[in-house]
């Protein structure tokens, strides 16, 4: 295989779960896709001979850009709030916005909840709790012990704990693994591999917001419900999972959330999806 190919390949394989990474640190999909493309371009021009695990270093590279990028916009967040207040004063009162979309909201709560983590416990948490990282590979990609990177996750944890109580019996780990498959089967438009994931009872049901709308749209058994999914969530579109614990899966396209899905699993399987679609974005695709 060429190292062009090997390089197609691991997009294939590997972006998804890298830019659904990257979202659980940045909170932001846009920057999640530019950070994961830079990891991309950096793959590229490495002797991949060298490189024992693509997925691994891919992994890495796209830890230390989410930290770099973190810390930058802190520093730059703390210069727009000293800048602020030296304005506010004079700057007149900004009229309400006509209507909240699922992105305000989604993107609201979920910066706040990043807000409460430094750049490092962020890193360190995402990495070692929802992806499963050893604390000796985050040790790298962070820059500092394995002790210290022990103790950002273990405080990151609590204030997470705090913010987002949990509301699904199923854990992390599963929750992880079964929506990767997912993700991925979406973004390759894999119909076979997407309705491995569902189980064969599976229905969806999906409900548009706003007034005049239809009802909800129900779909029953495995193959019925990927096809659809697909027609909506296949290529073009990126999917990223919602705050840990929550069996929640968020849809972008042109970098606007315009559904949000709601997983109910068991046994390694779906049993059942409840899409919430946003009319005015998803007229977009």
């Amino acid at each position: 295989m060429t190292s062009s190919a090997t390089v197609d390949a691991a997009w294939r394989s590997h972006r998804p779960y890298l830019v659904n990474l990257a979202y659980q640190m940045l909170g932001d999909v846009g920057e999640a896709e530019d950070v994961v493309q830079e990891a991309f371009m950096r793959l590229a021009r490495m002797d991949l001979a060298l490189i024992d695990d693509s997925r691994a270093w891919l992994t890495v590279v796209t830890g230390r850009l989410c930290l770099d990028q973190m810390r930058s916009a802190r520093v730059r967040h703390e210069s727009a709030d000293e800048a602020s207040e030296l304005r506010v004063a004079t700057s007149p009162e900004l009229e309400p916005a006509d209507r909240v979309t699922l992105d305000d909201e989604v993107r609201t709560a979920l910066l706040e909840v990043l807000r409460r983590l430094s750049p490092g416990e962020r890193v360190a948490f995402v990495l070692h709790d929802v992806f499963q990282m050893p604390f000796t590979e985050i040790a790298e990609t962070v820059g500092r012990p394995v002790g210290t990177c022990r103790q950002l996750a273990r405080r990151a944890r609590a204030k997470f704990s705090d913010a987002t109580p949990r509301v699904s019996e199923v854990s992390d780990a599963e929750h992880l693994v079964v929506a990767e498959k997912f993700i991925t089967a979406c973004a390759n438009g894999d119909l076979q591999a997407l309705t491995a994931v569902l189980d064969p009872s599976v229905w969806g049901v999906g409900t548009l917001l706003g007034e005049g709308t239809p009802p909800p749209a129900v779909n029953h058994g495995s193959r019925d419900v990927a096809v659809n999914l697909l027609r909506y969530l296949g290529q073009g579109a990126t999917l990223v999972t919602g705050p840990v614990g929550q069996p929640v899966l968020l849809a972008f396209t042109d970098r606007r959330l315009f559904a949000v899905l709601v997983l109910t699993m068991r046994d390694g399987l779906i049993r059942k999806i409840e899409a919430t679609v946003d009319p005015s974005a998803a007229a977009t695709r």
